[in-house]
């Protein structure tokens, strides 16, 4: 017997206490240091897990794959430049049936928190950013191909696809439209309307689907590279000599204040362009007078026909 409970049995014996007290109060005793183990084991479990979660977020911001090899791996497999190289095409119905490793990728965006999102540096973001958004679309897609001809097809007359709340990023759902017009051109370090050429509605009037994953250390790039293509696509940005008129695509019109915050020194859609002129293929005497102000700027139809190959 351990040696407490044998001076209170020792001690009952002198004064005469009934064994089956002793009894008791040793069960009580025991009861009580019983529950105190106990307490202070589920205490260390719960400091443990506190810890390993620590662990664990401080590993995931460390361990995104700022690659986003797999989203690279999907659209090398299923998208395709034109002959031009000035757009790109969708394999839809070879994604359809790939369609989980679209799914791994988007539920590893989907598992980085807003927190670990902010350890983030500014072009992580922005290509995190774009990639969420050209990810879901084509997820989006998904829902009803080969049943729809356009995205649009997916809303109704009271409700844009751009709106629906099915993006499970950064701790909330989100439509297209909060990833493209809040976390991105709201951010307080927006800087580049080249995103515009990045981000994929996927439609025909809409710049290229990039057939690789956007990444921070190629960013600026690879914003340069859509926004050259995009540009040298006469079916959607040309300059017509016959009515002396720098026709665009809607995107000039729909987001010109973007194009006026001096990117480039840019504080026009005109300057803008400007600075892509061959892509253009204006001719150093057009140049000069879009420069100058003396041309006008219209506008082309914009294709919301899917982009499918």
């Amino acid at each position: 017997m351990h040696a407490t409970c044998e001076r209170v049995v020792f001690s009952a014996r002198r004064k005469k206490v009934p064994v089956a007290t002793v009894n008791r109060v040793t069960f009580f005793q025991s009861k009580k240091y019983m529950f105190a183990a106990v307490r202070s084991h589920w205490l260390a479990l719960f400091c443990l897990s506190i810890f390993l979660n620590l662990a664990n977020f401080a590993h995931a911001a460390e361990t995104f794959d700022q690659n986003h090899k797999g989203f690279s791996d999907v659209l090398s497999m299923h998208v395709s430049w034109n002959a031009a190289g000035t757009a790109s095409g969708v394999d839809y119905a070879g994604l359809t049936k790939n369609r989980t490793a679209l799914d791994q990728y988007t539920a590893s965006l989907s598992g980085v928190s807003q927190a670990q999102f902010q350890k983030f540096n500014k072009l992580e973001r922005r290509a995190f950013l774009i990639n969420a958004y050209n990810a879901f679309t084509l997820q989006l897609i998904l829902t009803k191909y080969p049943d729809l001809k356009s995205i649009k097809d997916l809303g109704s007359f009271f409700s844009s696809p751009w709106k629906q709340e099915f993006v499970p990023l950064l701790g909330k759902t989100r439509s297209l439209d909060e990833i493209e017009h809040v976390l991105l051109r709201g951010a307080e370090d927006y800087d580049d309307p080249r995103i515009h050429f990045a981000v994929n509605c996927a439609s025909i009037g809409c710049p290229a689907l990039r057939p690789e994953a956007f990444v921070a250390a190629r960013l600026d790039a690879q914003l340069l590279d859509q926004t050259q293509r995009f540009l040298r696509d006469r079916s959607r940005n040309r300059y017509s000599a016959e009515a002396k008129t720098l026709e665009l695509s809607m995107i000039f019109k729909w987001y010109g204040e973007d194009f006026e915050r001096g990117f480039l020194g840019a504080t026009s859609v005109g300057a803008f362009v400007a600075n892509y002129a061959a892509s253009l293929g204006l001719a150093p005497g057009q140049l000069a007078k879009l420069k100058a102000d003396e041309i006008e700027i219209g506008y082309t139809d914009y294709s919301w026909q899917l982009n499918k190959q």
